[in-house]
């Protein structure tokens, strides 16, 4: 083998498998599956939870009456026992290190005894106090360790030590927290930190102050300084938005790639579907349809948020739109008329936007269905064209694939496999942020037009947020509330 193909064997990419660089015991294997923990870059980015400074532990010869102090140490002994007088059942313990012991007290905590076992580690955090002129410390937080704190073993033991973070992370069966930290040293003196790829552009990175990759890891697992691993945690916190920024933008270019159904609602006919409503809509619902029906006429999918308190009118906004597409046929007119999706993330909200629907739609030639995890309905009934009755599934879903059901209600039982929809328009989606994010691709057709999607929400998300969470649709704001509400 030359030089450079054992150069290209020796690597460690960031997908290199654990098992292929350290040698792991199978529960040790099965205890990083748990957390998550199978690359070198699963690893690298399992942060810690927190942070101790050795600065905070004291030495027990140092500790001094009436102040709070931590602690390691090592168990001598521990019992049960009484109060003299009181008889108030408690644990005394008394703990070691290399500078002295102390005596640590337990009211009404017997259980604490079978707890500690002798030569265990400990950590604990209290109240000193004095008796008889005798330190203790009394209830002490109790936190067992299997081990000192990193890089602390000798100073803890000997001499005052300097102020060193270091990283405390989340443990399970098989892995603690020192194994986690030393197999990240490991890491990085394997020279991984060399075959790194930022993800964040070099200017980024200058505009706004934050680490590169490389010494942002090198932060947040063995900070020197308390703002080093803020500094870290601020660059990772930026990087997980800059790259859901990004693959919105990607999921919008593409989306702009693909063709949207041309609707241009008849002027008047909307006109006369607004009257049947028993308030004038708002100057920001006029503003919403507006943005709304603009999109429908650029021949691309519409990718749009709705955000408006209850009550600020958006199932009017949404209804309004729905219409136009359910009267709407392309202009080629190859598909006939056009169909609605509107899911709602309960059941209960499918059954009042059905029943409101109802309402708004009342006497015109538009059927609407329902279709819940428990329910199918269709609207208007055969017996009594005023209200619903409940059908098969089956007859539902062969109505909606034929394109003769024009409005569709719902949960997320729209977008399963059995529900096709001969020519969608529209998806409508309540609430998108309680069930995740509606994919437009699972309602229609495969290589079909991809329909326009409306997005609402009634939680109020600053502009900001709302661009970061929804950064692949555009904003409407309903500021405003119609008259009588």
């Amino acid at each position: 083998m030359n030089m450079e193909n054992k150069k290209s064997a020796n690597t460690i990419l960031p997908s290199t498998t654990l098992s292929d660089i350290f040698r792991l015991t199978p529960i040790q294997k099965k205890g990083l599956t748990k957390l998550g923990i199978t690359t070198v870059n699963d690893l690298l980015h399992y942060f810690p939870a927190k942070y101790t400074s050795i600065a905070e532990i004291k030495h027990i010869a140092n500790l001094i009456k009436g102040e709070d102090a931590t602690i390691y140490g090592r168990v001598v002994s521990a019992k049960t026992a009484k109060g003299f007088k009181s008889k108030i059942p408690m644990t005394e313990a008394v703990i070691e290190d290399a500078t002295g012991h102390i005596k640590c007290v337990w009211f009404h905590q017997a259980y604490i005894a079978k707890m500690l076992t002798s030569d265990a580690m400990v950590k604990l955090s209290g109240h000193v106090e004095e008796r008889a002129g005798i330190l203790y410390i009394a209830n002490p937080e109790l936190e067992q360790t299997k081990e000192l704190p990193l890089n602390a073993s000798d100073s803890l033991f000997q001499t005052e030590h300097e102020n060193i973070f270091y990283p405390v992370y989340s443990e399970t069966k098989g892995i603690t927290s020192r194994f986690l930290y030393h197999h990240i040293q490991k890491l990085f003196s394997k020279g991984v930190l060399d075959n790194i790829i930022d993800a964040i552009p070099e200017d980024i990175l200058e505009r706004y102050h934050l680490p590169t990759l490389r010494t942002a890891l090198v932060w947040i697992h063995a900070p020197q300084k308390e703002k080093d691993a803020k500094a870290a945690r601020k660059r990772f916190a930026f990087e997980e938005v800059f790259l859901i920024q990004l693959a919105h933008q990607h999921e919008r270019a593409l989306t702009k790639e693909r063709s949207g159904f041309i609707i241009e609602p008849e002027p008047e006919a909307l006109k006369r579907f607004i009257s049947r409503f028993t308030f004038k809509p708002t100057a920001s619902q006029e503003h919403a349809l507006q943005n709304i029906f603009s999109d429908f006429k650029k021949g691309r999918p519409m990718a749009r948020l709705l955000e408006g308190d209850v009550g600020s009118g958006k199932t009017f906004v949404a209804a309004t739109a729905a219409y136009a597409v359910a009267t709407s046929a392309p202009k080629d007119n190859k598909f006939g008329y056009l169909q609605v999706a509107y899911m709602s993330p309960t059941e209960i909200l499918a059954e009042q936007h059905f029943k409101s629907f109802i309402e708004y739609f009342r006497g015109l030639p538009i059927e609407i269905g329902l279709l819940t995890g428990s329910s199918a309905k269709k609207f208007p009934s055969k017996l009594d064209p005023g209200g619903a009755t409940k059908i098969s599934r089956t007859q539902l879903l062969k109505w909606v694939e034929e394109g003769k059901l024009p409005i569709l209600i719902g949960t997320h039982s729209l977008i399963q496999k059995s529900v096709k929809f001969k020519n969608l328009g529209l998806a409508i989606v309540d609430e998108q942020h309680r069930f995740g994010t509606l994919q437009r691709s699972k309602l229609a057709k495969k290589d079909a037009i991809i329909p326009h999607f409306l997005s609402m929400t009634a939680t109020p998300i600053p502009r900001t947020l709302a661009l970061t969470i929804y950064g692949n649709l555009d904003l409407t704001l309903l500021d405003e509330m119609p008259i009588g509400r």
